[in-house]
């Protein structure tokens, strides 16, 4: 037992440290009804990862980081000019086409690298499991330096995430504060990733959201509810992944399908 929370430790925080952020978020996605915005940001981060690859750098360098989190901006930009009061084209089917090409992209500048299907496979459920305090402590740190600025600006992005068109009849520059959302939302994102791969993060942000509006309708009790689940699951995945000896991540994400499954069976019984 003591090795096991002495090498599960910093996996443990990682996990609650991305729950945190994630579930915010999510709340902001699913009423923005951009429900794969996470997915293609996360995909476009590993597109970056993926060119800085190409160009000779390690998947873990600081210039892989910088490659994803300009990638990200560029995706983070054209979904905020994508969004338009009137829409002809509906945003999720951009968002959709983003995710799909970036998928192929990676294929393609991955089977002529080095090592691709092993770095296909970090990119897309991460590594975890190896962790170190480092990447805690600086995650933590600048998570909590996202999270303030929320918190400053939360009437904003609140407003415009639930009434987007009252905050148009009030003269708000939505198509900025979308940009300033969405960049900062790829900016978790590409750090997120780094992490915890592609699979993973899209699962802290969507699933645990999804699990508490099964139980709650008030933004409140949502947060709680989906920080709750989100950090016992994350644990009951991480142990199972520890004692079947399962890839963290991939543990983690079915161990969430499967709770939310059983949620939505239960809500269904108490109706």
């Amino acid at each position: 037992m003591t090795h096991f929370l002495m090498f599960m430790s910093a996996p443990f925080l990682a996990c609650l440290i991305l729950v945190g952020i994630h579930v915010y978020l999510g709340i902001h996605i699913l009423a923005r009804g951009v429900i794969f915005v996470d997915l293609a940001l996360a995909q476009i981060a590993a597109l970056g990862a993926a060119t800085a690859i190409l160009f000779g750098y390690e998947l873990e360098s600081f210039a892989a980081y910088l490659f994803s989190l300009s990638f990200t901006f560029i995706g983070a930009l054209i979904f905020s000019l994508t969004r338009v009061r009137h829409q002809k084209i509906p945003q999720e089917a951009i968002i959709g086409i983003t995710y799909v090409v970036a998928a192929a992209a990676i294929i393609l500048i991955m089977d002529n690298a080095p090592h691709g299907a092993e770095h296909v496979k970090n990119l897309l459920v991460g590594s975890i499991l190896w962790v170190g305090w480092p990447t805690v402590v600086k995650t933590a740190l600048i998570y909590s330096g996202v999270g303030l600025f929320h918190w400053i600006f939360r009437k904003k992005f609140l407003q415009i995430s639930f009434n987007p068109e009252q905050a148009l009849d009030q003269g708000i520059s939505v198509r900025w504060w979308d940009f300033l959302f969405y960049a900062i939302f790829g900016f978790v994102v590409t750090s997120s990733v780094s992490i915890a791969g592609v699979l993973l993060v899209f699962t802290f942000l969507i699933v645990p959201t999804v699990f508490a509006m099964l139980f709650a309708d008030n933004l409140v009790p949502r947060l709680t509810i989906g920080w709750l689940f989100g950090t016992l699951v994350s644990i009951v995945g991480s142990v199972l992944s520890y004692t079947l000896d399962l890839p963290t991540g991939a543990a983690i994400v079915c161990t969430f399908g499967v709770v939310l499954l059983g949620g939505a069976i239960v809500r269904n019984l108490l109706k």
